[in-house]
């Protein structure tokens, strides 16, 4: 690690922010922010224009007295300015009230998992929730989870503080019609093995029925059962009517009003596990316009062919389809998730790079089954990366009599695949991993957005539901967030965010973080009113590629302008202060891939901590932060990768709430309740240090 931290580049006051509401962004502070019918119109916008112009006349000056350069940065600028000046980018014009011309952080879960899957039936404890209940849930309506009682009623019931603005459910594909036949008396298949294997919902049973055909090497592969193989129309028939189910439950909870206060999208998960490498994706759909059935892991055993059924079924049927999938859980794959290659082992070529980019423009990099960003040894010594690491490198049930698994493969972590893609990129032209980040919890408790760490209760179903049961697993958590970029809460404008990856991730708070890369930002950005503003006028937001000419790379070092603001918390929760900003860049360097973490922001060494007694944060921190840092090792020749890691003060995980709750004193071990014994394990985080990660900003030699 290489800490370059500048004390004097830190903002410690709500000047930005308060500045910043007129462009959108402090408005999600609870006292600051402009109202619905006193947005900014295009004469505002002209006007700010004109400032920002003004301003960056002068900066631009003062910055470079090389001629051309100077003479680049002012096209670059008049250029970005002009293509602000017209209405928003859908030529319908805004459909919402609540406009930012300069966007909004909107807030959503895309991988949540209903009574629709064949896992959260088979989990047990009597889930019921559908769909519809799940996006009534992520509106902020209670839900009762499971185990049921003996009268029905639920155990635990949960509810959402701070609703989503956004959410997609994204059930298993595999099974869809199988499933929904278990349950329907009189049809032929009702009584077979299978069926009563999963209504018996105990995953003992159920398991290798439904969970094993997963996991077949290919090959041979999966299979249907005999009962309902592929050439089954039948089974066909009540596949699509789940789908339907699916589609009109999206359409019922999407607010297509002015208020727009809630957007869904039509989604589901593709399964592939062979040998229990995880290689799931969620496809999630930009509109009303999917295909007549999804495509899952029976139908499709190889990421190739379901990307060509993406591609021949929506991309290129001419009917207005659009969609993207996101791989999660690469941590668990066996390092299969960005090998670079074909599924038959042939290198990619530049074709084959720029399909899967184009494809897969994000991945999921924390969930409840661990972080994915990186893990310790593994091709990093950042450590950080000992953040909610899931123990198994794969989904292979482990238990007593297992055999040893395998280790970690470093293919498995988001980091490194952004250095495979350089590399890639240096050998065949193209780079197929160029991903933006997302959070999800991958509930399969119809609980989207159900991440607090205080409430934490479990996302499968009676497995996880009881305390002893949550801390046995392989240090699960409550899962992330996604946060989108997005002038308005509307599927278009969400969904065009994904695809361009302005777009972060969160470990389940909602720290506001923006993040914009470029050769000309002043040092004096984060003092302005203009931060966002400029960042656009002169660079590339997160997500995005710099793309200069080699006279101006070759003088200047790329710019980072990076900018946070503390979760505001809940009306009965305070939100947690922030610790620092780092940014972790990757690059190559003689045909080698490297990386480096630089603390940019804040104060590492700041003395926070958890109180032992209550649970509590204590410490100093910061409510907001904000840097313009230049990489000091830059190299034009050089590909790279930028992108913040924004940490909060530590706080107190799930487990150490729920073992202080029940009173576990680990210095007297024979005080510890029966099943809690984990809370005194070394490997049991009872602190955790909430964090973002924003979609990176790449640099390529031209």
């Amino acid at each position: 690690m290489r800490p370059l931290l500048d004390p004097s580049s830190v903002i410690r006051s709500t000047q930005l922010w308060t500045a910043s509401a007129i462009l959108g962004l402090a408005s999600w502070m609870p006292s600051v922010g402009t109202r619905a019918g006193e947005l900014p119109t295009d004469g505002d916008r002209e006007r700010w224009l004109s400032q920002a112009e003004s301003f960056l006349t002068q900066a631009l000056a003062d910055l470079d007295r090389t001629p051309r350069i100077r003479r680049y940065a002012n096209e670059l600028l008049h250029e970005r300015r002009a293509g602000m000046v017209g209405g928003p980018a859908d030529k319908s014009g805004p459909r919402c009230e609540d406009f930012r011309w300069l966007r909004q952080p909107l807030y959503g879960d895309l991988h949540v998992h209903t009574n629709l899957s064949m896992d959260s039936i088979y989990f047990g404890g009597g889930v019921d929730m559908g769909p519809t209940e799940a996006y009534r849930f992520a509106r902020g309506e209670p839900l009762g989870l499971p185990p049921f009682d003996a009268a029905g009623h639920p155990t635990t019931v949960a509810q959402l503080e701070r609703p989503l603005d956004f959410a997609a459910v994204t059930d298993h594909a595999e099974f869809f019609g199988e499933v929904r036949i278990c349950f329907t008396p009189g049809h032929p298949a009702y009584d077979s093995l299978e069926c009563g294997a999963l209504r018996q919902q105990n995953p003992m049973a159920a398991g290798p029925f439904w969970f094993a055909p997963l996991l077949v090497p290919d090959p041979p592969g999966p299979s249907r059962f005999p009962s309902c193989d592929a050439g089954d129309p039948g089974c066909l028939d009540v596949a699509s009517s789940v789908w339907q189910e699916v589609q009109l439950a999206a359409e019922d909870a999407y607010d297509r009003s002015p208020a727009c206060s809630f957007t869904t999208f039509i989604g589901y998960e593709w399964s592939g596990t062979p040998a229990g490498a995880n290689l799931h994706r969620n496809v999630l759909f930009a509109n009303d316009v999917v295909p007549e059935l999804p495509v899952s892991y029976l139908d499709a055993p190889h990421a190739e062919e379901l990307w060509d059924a993406i591609e021949a079924d929506c991309l290129d049927a001419g009917n207005g389809c659009a969609a993207l999938a996101i791989p999660h859980n690469s941590n668990v794959s066996l390092g299969r998730m960005f090998l670079p290659e074909n599924g038959d082992g042939s290198l990619l070529e530049t074709a084959d790079a720029e399909r899967r980019a184009k494809l897969e423009p994000l991945v999921e990099i924390i969930q409840h089954k661990g972080a994915s960003e990186c893990r310790p040894g593994l091709d990093t010594v950042d450590e950080l990366c000992d953040f909610n690491l899931w123990r198994n490198p794969s989904l292979l049930p482990q238990g007593p009599g297992s055999p040893p698994p395998p280790p970690f493969a470093p293919a498995s972590f988001v980091r490194n695949a952004l250095k495979i893609g350089l590399l890639e990129e240096e050998r065949q032209g193209a780079n197929p991993f160029v991903l933006g980040f997302v959070g999800g919890t991958d509930t399969h408790n119809s609980t989207p957005g159900f991440v607090s760490e205080r409430d934490h209760s479990g996302h499968l179903a009676a497995i996880d539901a009881a305390l002893p049961a949550r801390l046995a697993a392989p240090n699960a958590n409550p899962g992330g967030l996604t946060v989108v970029w997005s002038e308005e809460n509307a599927r278009e404008a969400i969904f065009a965010a994904l695809e361009r990856r302005e777009v972060y991730a969160t470990s389940g708070t909602r720290p506001v973080v923006r993040m914009f890369g470029g050769f000309f930002y002043p040092g004096s950005l984060c003092d302005t009113p203009l931060f966002e503003l400029v960042g656009y006028l002169l660079g590339e937001s997160m997500g995005g590629r710099l793309d200069v000419p080699h006279f101006v790379a070759a003088r200047r070092a790329p710019r980072i302008a990076v900018a946070a603001l503390r979760d505001p918390g809940s009306p009965t929760r305070q939100g947690v202060p922030l610790q620092r900003i780092q940014i972790v860049k990757g690059w190559v360097e003689d045909g080698t891939a490297h990386e480096a973490v630089y603390d940019v922001a804040g104060e590492p060494d700041n003395g926070a901590g958890v109180d032992p007694r209550t649970g509590e944060p204590i410490g100093p921190g910061f409510d907001t932060l904000c840097t313009v840092w230049t990489d000091p090792d830059f190299d034009p020749l050089q590909p790279a990768f930028y992108y913040a890691r924004v940490l909060e003060n530590p706080s107190s995980s799930w487990s150490g709430y729920r073992c202080r709750a029940a009173g576990v004193d680990c210095s007297v071990p024979a005080s510890i309740p029966p099943g809690l014994e984990p809370c005194c394990a070394p490997e049991t985080e009872l602190v955790v240090q909430e964090r973002a990660w924003t979609s990176p900003i790449w640099y390529s030699p031209r």
